[in-house]
């Protein structure tokens, strides 16, 4: 009889014991499988975002803007330059005084530097002729970087007044003639032609036109004979 209850009282005790024992194993897997289930969650993640990065389409560059042929640069000089103060081969700066845009798109901003040459400088002749200036752009700066460009020449031309200036210059020597015969003969004549000749000559100097000068800041245009393209 107390043979049998110590078997009771030992089954009892495995049983219970069984008991306890298996909820921890079982919560123990629970966490194993949940840190698994974490750890593939967390690897597949780049992968996923990988996906997605490359599943989006990349920015077209931007496309490039096509000045056309005929477009007017308008620009102020930095300096003057003139008919007699400058020369043929003269190189001269400016700066863009108002933007480029070609289909609402800024091509060439305002303040942008650009340089240009003296073609042609001929000065007022002091009886005849006239005076003639021509310039040329031939660079213009784009983002900063120099680009070489070709446009139409600006001229200007300032008539001479050579009737009216000979007329002068030969009325004085045929007045001091006139003097010259009547106060001393022959010899006289030549005298009074020769100091007549030079008051003809310097009223005429002091009559001439002016020549041609474009101060500072003066503004011109340019036209482009060449398309730009620009980006």
């Amino acid at each position: 009889m107390r043979f049998r209850l110590l078997a009771l009282t030992l089954i009892l005790s495995l049983g219970l014991f069984a008991c306890k024992s298996t909820p921890s194993t079982s919560t123990t897997g629970s966490d194993t499988n949940a840190r698994a289930d974490n750890n593939a969650n967390n690897s597949s993640a780049p992968a996923a975002d990988n996906m997605q990065a490359a599943e989006k389409p990349r920015p077209e560059p931007p496309r490039a803007i096509v000045i056309p042929a005929g477009t007017t640069l308008t620009v102020r000089l930095d300096q003057a330059v003139g008919s007699k103060i400058s020369h043929a081969g003269d190189s001269f700066s400016a700066t863009l005084s108002s933007p480029v845009a070609v289909d609402g798109r800024t091509a060439i901003r305002t303040g942008a530097r650009a340089s240009g040459t003296v073609v042609d400088a001929k000065p007022l002749g002091r009886f005849a002729g006239g005076a003639s200036l021509e310039l040329q752009l031939t660079s213009i700066a784009v983002d900063g970087r120099d680009r070489a460009i070709e446009t139409a020449a600006v001229s200007r031309v300032e008539k001479g007044k050579g009737k009216r200036t000979g007329i002068m210059a030969g009325g004085g020597a045929a007045l001091g003639a006139l003097i010259g015969g009547l106060s001393g003969g022959g010899k006289g004549a030549a005298i009074g032609a020769v100091a007549g000749g030079g008051a003809g000559g310097a009223g005429a100097a002091f009559t001439g036109n002016k020549d041609i000068v474009l101060p500072v800041e003066t503004a011109l245009n340019f036209k482009l004979t060449n398309s730009l393209e620009v980006r």
